[in-house]
């Protein structure tokens, strides 16, 4: 496996970078989670726009252009003959000392991707759905750290994670300070009601998920549903039609019961199913062509 480091493809075990990269030190860089389909990279433009946009947000120049960096990805999975993977596209702030001040930093920002393949939940929960529960880890508030800043520091996500994987699951919803449904520790949440798909909006503090849009998109335009972006308490999620997540890496999948409530009669919505099919479809037949 080659490695994109800085310009330089090298091999996996050459891929590093000085122990006082502030990414390392303090979490303070940015990353992009993109999916390659069937030789085609899935709105690779959108999440390179947000790429730059969390840079911008933080106060990183990164150091080569957006269309550079779009080279470097395709090319990135040229040389590891990936057609279908999972890029991990990262941005540090880069060396400096060991206070806080970034602009001590004497180095460029590194540029990392790494092309490689990734299953985040087992095949079976696609099928018949997963559980999930609520956990007492709250989501930062967005007035004091922008969701839509995808930093290297997801220490929030990791704590109600190990909260999930400790109670035998493998997903939690997270609530804001004031108790509403924001998002799950690395996907957004989509509810069905009465023929109407919900998603909490983003000033609940969810970020703005690529796929998140896609199957808005999908939704609207190719079920006819209509979508609404409102507050959902975890009422609503206990009492909701259908539910399920959606992440690059997760895509779409089911959830069939919510702290040990059954979600309708349990098992993945008539929608649900529909979306991922349209969501497939898409997937295989769009994006930035890998040559």
């Amino acid at each position: 496996m080659k490695i994109y480091l800085d310009g330089k493809l090298v091999e996996k075990e050459d891929a590093k970078i000085s122990v006082f990269d502030h990414g390392l030190l303090y979490g303070d860089g940015i990353f992009e989670g993109i999916r390659a389909y069937n030789g085609r990279v899935f709105r690779l433009k959108e999440h390179l726009d947000r790429l730059w946009s969390s840079a911008k947000a933080i106060n990183i120049k990164i150091p080569i252009q957006q269309k550079d960096m779009e080279k470097a990805v395709i090319k990135t999975l040229l040389t590891n003959k990936l057609c279908d993977a999972y890029i991990r596209l990262v941005v540090t702030r880069g060396s400096g000392d060991l206070g806080l001040d970034p602009k001590k930093c004497i180095t460029s920002p590194s540029i990392i991707i790494i092309t490689d393949n990734i299953s985040l939940y087992p095949e079976e929960l696609y099928e018949k759905g997963m559980d999930v529960i609520t956990v007492s880890t709250r989501r930062i508030k967005q007035d004091s750290l922008s969701p839509n800043i995808k930093s290297l520091n997801y220490l929030n996500n990791i704590l109600a994670k190990m909260e999930a994987i400790r109670s035998g699951v493998m997903e939690a919803i997270m609530l804001n300070a004031e108790g509403y449904v924001v998002e799950c520790t690395g996907d957004n949440i989509f509810l069905m009601k009465n023929g109407v798909l919900y998603t909490p909006p983003g000033s609940e503090g969810a970020l703005m998920g690529i796929t998140r849009d896609a199957v808005i998109e999908l939704a609207k335009n190719k079920l006819k549903i209509p979508v609404r972006e409102e507050r959902i308490s975890m009422y609503n999620v206990y009492t909701s039609d259908e539910c399920f997540l959606t992440g690059t890496a997760a895509e779409i999948i089911p959830v069939v019961s919510a702290d040990s409530r059954e979600i309708a009669d349990g098992k993945p919505g008539k929608t649900t199913v529909k979306l991922i099919k349209e969501f497939r479809n898409l997937t295989r037949l769009t994006g930035t062509p890998i040559k």
